[in-house]
């Protein structure tokens, strides 16, 4: 079975967020998808099955399946464009999170996602102690949602990773700030997924969409994940959906022998 790296949201390798993807004729056991997550390591291994005229898409993550990738959802449409159906324009996906687009414009990839705005949260001793920092704002989504003062706040954060994945709120953490470079960039951290610091993530950006768009007063935005690959996300505000475009690049092509 072929197995694609690619790194989402770059536009060169070792930059962005680097997904697994597997395109298959039929499912494989859940616990074989998930073993070749846990096997390969990375943030998220996709898997996609076509079904008419569309693709069934799943995430594995080293820990368990989840409802929602961004970086590993632009990967498998990399994949599926440039190795598959090299015609195509319009992906599209079934997936825990409802039907998802992709359309294929130049080389950027636009997504079309849910909107995801978190509601205003109490902050609690417990989570500035695993920041090391206390936040001027917090909410919840399916994740924590923490604003801080700067842009050197977030590229600057160190948080304690154990004391993250002890918090008994939200599925991820997640860090923003207003930029001057961009309109605001951001860090995720997934440690109760075995994923201390997600270098670039899609889905996380439903969160910041909303959230950005109305603190800034702007439909349009271009934001930038601030970890040590870094990526740049183009964003629009479209009500109960959000885009986010991003370029992606092969890293690898192998062969998974299971059998």
């Amino acid at each position: 079975m072929k197995y694609y790296v690619v790194d989402a949201f770059a536009s060169k390798v070792f930059e962005g967020n680097p997904a697994g993807v597997c395109i298959m004729d039929a499912w494989l056991t859940d616990d074989i998808m998930q073993k070749i997550a846990i096997e390969n390591n990375l943030s998220e291994t996709a898997f996609a099955v076509k079904e008419d005229d569309y693709y069934r898409l799943r995430w594995f993550t080293p820990a368990r399946e989840i409802d929602l990738c961004g970086h590993a959802t632009l990967a498998t449409a990399y994949v599926i464009a440039n190795f598959y159906e090299t015609d195509i324009k319009h992906i599209q996906f079934q997936t825990l999170s409802g039907e998802l687009l992709v359309v294929k414009n130049g080389d950027l990839y636009e997504m079309d996602f849910p909107s995801r705005m978190p509601e205003a949260h109490s902050l609690t001793d417990q989570m500035v102690e695993a920041l090391g920092v206390k936040p001027s704002e917090t909410y919840l989504g399916r994740d924590l949602m923490f604003v801080l003062e700067s842009e050197s706040d977030v590229v600057n954060l160190d948080p304690n990773f154990t004391k993250l994945a002890a918090l008994q709120d939200g599925l991820g953490v997640l860090i923003t700030a207003k930029s001057d470079q961009y309109d605001f960039v951001s860090r995720s951290f997934f440690p109760k997924l075995n994923v201390n610091e997600d270098p670039v993530c899609g889905s996380a950006h439903c969160n910041f969409i909303p959230f950005w768009a109305k603190r800034l007063n702007k439909q349009e935005m271009v934001a930038r994940q601030v970890s040590k690959r870094g990526g740049i996300l183009f964003c629009k505000f479209l009500g109960e959906r959000v885009a986010i475009s991003g370029q992606a690049v092969l890293y690898s092509i192998s062969e998974i022998c299971i059998g």
